[in-house]
């Protein structure tokens, strides 16, 4: 098994190495403390969305945990599923820690930390939830525009917003204000895409007074005002005609004075043939859009949440990563970011709608999870022992009687006797489970789908256990201010302070990771 320096990660960080860089802990685990720019790949998942995180198999693949063991387990794992290169952080996180890494809680980290240092660099003007309130009383002339998704829009907004998503901003905002002294006030749930829509905006030039809200629907809620939940988020309105126009040549504006580099579908084609490279082909237009049209080999990620949550579609630092839409105004938006964040992003100069273009990658060489699993009914389990692999909120919640809930990483730790039946949403996840189970000399395992509805339907005694895992065990569940949008004003206090505080925490190097530092 080979193993890397903490130290040689820090000197690749900082040169740019092609690597991929993953913490194979559980999203538990991971939020009560990782490294800046490992990517949360858990173990119990990590055949399954490895391939997709990390599509070349050949680069160096870094592999971190707690020093327990979990490491070694995911790199060969990683290696029998066709990956060449792959190293174990010697020592983990608390050998890193001296180093010279810094520990953080929390997740998508780089991202909030992006937020923190385009307000402080770029000034971004702010206001309040009062000073808004009394803005929204008095009738004045502003609009809000919520940059979150559709969907964290439905489940709670502020009175009067709009649902637009911050890579979106820049390409609608036209259409949805057609007087250049309305304010314009960004709002997310917090912090981040508040602070990076607005200065998204400001960046490309509009002449609209623009503003973040100070804390999102938090900062509303902190303040004593009532949100929205259920509210429908509003169709966008089409960009056609002379306003698609102007969008295509504000875009090629932005790129040229931001320094944005555009490749063709030749050089995007050869890029994805590359054996030796990473290369991600990302869509970064609205669901409906990518769902009615979009390029052969390319992947969904919407702007504003591929600078939100990088980490959900890209594992591989120093990767070639190419962004694609039709005007190149939400690509080149998002492709700022990711390069303020030091990833080497590059805006696709073809048309998404341009049929002709293939740009997929041949065929992935990680191997995909194997189908050996029987799959059974709750007819048919008889005596085998029931092992539930679901989240630990939904075994509290409901499971059958007598089953044990587990996770992947500590199925070492069950005796198991005889036969064994899994329960889990997917079948890949028992699968992994299995392998893991076979190793440990368990012979008959067996496949059970379904939910405590169906299982009751069967007769089965399904019973709620609300303090059965014990917090302590329930590594899967992310505790770090977990409740803060549910009327916990506590957590949404430290969570707030959390974000606020990200900056003061990088040491020097890690400042380096970010262009957006040096003003660029």
């Amino acid at each position: 098994m080979k193993s890397i320096s903490a130290d040689t990660v820090k000197s690749w960080l900082g040169d740019r190495t092609e690597f991929g860089f993953i913490d194979v802990r559980e999203d538990g685990q991971f939020g009560e403390g990782h490294l800046l720019h490992t990517v949360p790949l858990p173990y119990s998942r990590l055949e399954i969305d490895a391939p997709g995180l990390m599509p070349c198999v050949s680069i160096p693949i870094v592999v971190v945990d707690d020093g327990k063991g979990v490491a070694e387990r995911a790199a060969k794992r990683l290696e029998a599923i066709g990956y060449t290169d792959v190293r174990v952080l010697e020592g983990g996180l608390r050998a890193a820690e001296k180093s010279g890494f810094t520990i953080f809680k929390g997740v998508n980290v780089p991202s909030k930390t992006l937020g923190e240092l385009a307000e402080e660099i770029g000034h971004t003007p702010s206001i309040d939830a009062e000073e808004m309130k009394r803005m929204l009383d008095a009738g004045d002339d502003f609009v809000l525009l919520d940059g979150r998704t559709p969907n964290e829009f439905e489940a709670m907004s502020i009175p009067g917003g709009r649902s637009c998503p911050n890579a979106e901003l820049p390409y609608r905002l036209p259409q949805l204000v057609d007087n250049p002294k309305t304010k314009v006030i960004v709002n997310c749930a917090g912090r981040t895409r508040s602070l990076v829509g607005a200065q998204g905006l400001r960046n490309f030039g509009f002449e609209n007074p623009v503003f973040a809200l100070k804390n999102g629907t938090q900062g509303w809620r902190l303040a004593g005002f009532e949100l929205e939940h259920g509210k429908k988020a509003e169709t966008l309105p089409a960009v056609t005609g002379k306003s698609f126009a102007e969008a295509k040549a504000r875009a090629a504006s932005f790129m040229k004075e931001n320094d944005i580099p555009c490749v063709d579908s030749g050089t995007a084609k050869a890029w994805s043939g590359d054996a030796a490279r990473t290369f991600y082909l990302l869509d970064v237009r609205t669901r409906e859009e990518f769902d009615t049209r979009h390029l052969k080999g390319a992947i969904h990620a919407p702007g504003g949440q591929l600078a939100q949550a990088t980490d959900k579609w890209v594992a591989v630092r120093g990767a070639r990563i190419v962004l694609c839409d039709d005007s190149g105004v939400r690509a080149a938006n998002t492709a700022y970011w990711l390069r303020a964040m030091g990833h080497d992003a590059y805006v696709l100069s073809d048309d998404v709608s341009d049929a002709s273009v293939d740009l997929a990658a041949p065929v992935p060489a990680a191997k995909s999870v194997p189908d050996t699993l029987d799959d059974i009914t709750p007819y048919d389990i008889g005596s085998a022992t029931v092992v539930d692999l679901r989240a630990s909120a939904d075994y509290r919640d409901a499971h059958i009687e007598n089953a044990i809930w587990s996770i992947r990483p500590v199925l070492g730790s069950l005796e198991l006797d005889g036969d064994v039946v899994l329960v889990a949403p997917d079948k890949k996840l028992a699968e992994l489970a299995a392998m893991d189970l076979k190793d440990m000399g368990v012979k008959n395992i067996r496949y059970l789908k379904g939910a405590p509805d169906e299982w009751r339907s069967a007769g089965l005694n399904v019973v709620s256990t609300p303090d059965t895992p014990k917090d302590r065990d329930r590594i899967d569940f992310l505790f770090f201010v977990h409740d803060r949008h549910s009327g916990n004003a506590d957590a949404s206090r430290a969570y707030l302070n959390w974000e606020l505080g990200l900056i003061a925490q990088l040491k020097d190097w890690e400042l380096k990771l970010f262009p957006i530092h040096d003003g660029h």
